[in-house]
């Protein structure tokens, strides 16, 4: 058994099937039922500051019921979407059950608690089919549709020119400029998973900046991640792009004003689409 890393749980495959697999992604339920769908033997997530009904943490309960060990290091300790930086620098910050029973307690190392996570008891069950939810959150004759996704692997390249709210936290965690979103949309939302200053945290909204994206990310505390009807309903922005600024976007402000914003003004002159990376 092996102690893998991966910067995101979107992309794994049989290779992970059977090891310990330290991830860059939120702790939120999709990234935890992905992992268990790919059959890794255990688990460690970043806790993504907890946040809204602690969702960022709600992998670890959900993964318990089928014999899964799960941790989640602090989002303080390292930032999102890097597992290697995870494995390396991250502290533990929340265990289920399972992961205790094998002497992973907040506090440890990262690379410590994998170790331990190595001799946790093998799954035993299957989780209940479930969907990562792709909705209609608002669509008007003549505005662009407002397209919400929990995660932003459910975004396609015929969402282009769409008003798109993704539940994913709003870090790389690839190079290509495409898997900052994967659409030209008219805009974009994310969630901040707990950012308090780092650079990294926040590194889609500077990409899609390069694209004239207006993009934010929404304060951890006012919506839970991985949930893109909870940012609709009740997300705050807190972090902005440039294009988010010049079209009238304020840190604070909610997602259904700054979604207006874009239909009433952005769009007055007649819709865009365009490609990103070559892509259309």
């Amino acid at each position: 058994m092996n102690i893998l890393t991966m910067n995101s749980v979107t992309n794994l495959d049989a290779q992970h099937r059977g090891h310990v697999l330290v991830a860059g992604s939120h702790g939120g339920l999709i990234a935890g039922m992905l992992a268990a769908r790919a059959g890794v033997h255990a688990l460690i997530l970043n806790d993504a500051g907890v946040g809204k009904d602690a969702a960022g943490i709600a992998s670890l309960d959900l993964l318990d019921t089928i014999g899964m060990a799960a941790a989640t290091v602090s989002r303080q300790s390292v930032s999102m979407g890097l597992g290697e930086r995870a494995l390396e620098k991250g502290v533990i910050s929340h265990a289920n059950r399972h992961a205790r029973a094998v002497g992973v307690a907040p506090g440890d190392c990262c690379r410590e608690a994998a170790v331990k996570l190595c001799r946790a008891a093998a799954p035993v069950g299957e989780l209940p089919v479930r969907s990562e939810n792709r909705s209609l959150l608002g669509a008007q004759n003549d505005y662009p549709p407002i397209i919400g996704c929990d995660s932003v692997c459910l975004v396609t390249p015929d969402d282009a020119g769409a008003i798109l709210v993704v539940g994913s936290h709003a870090a790389m965690h690839a190079a290509d400029p495409w898997s900052a979103l994967g659409a030209y949309a008219a805009a974009a939302f994310f969630h901040d998973a707990g950012c308090v200053a780092d650079v990294e945290g926040i590194s889609r909204l500077p990409v899609l900046d390069e694209y004239e994206i207006p993009a934010g990310a929404v304060d951890f505390r006012s919506a839970r991640i991985g949930d893109a009807q909870s940012i609709w309903e009740s997300g705050r922005l807190s972090f902005l792009n440039y294009a988010a600024q010049i079209a009238g976007w304020q840190c604070g402000m909610s997602v259904q004003v700054a979604s207006e914003k874009i239909q009433e003004s952005v769009f007055a002159s007649g819709n865009r689409v365009a490609s990103m990376g070559g892509r259309s």
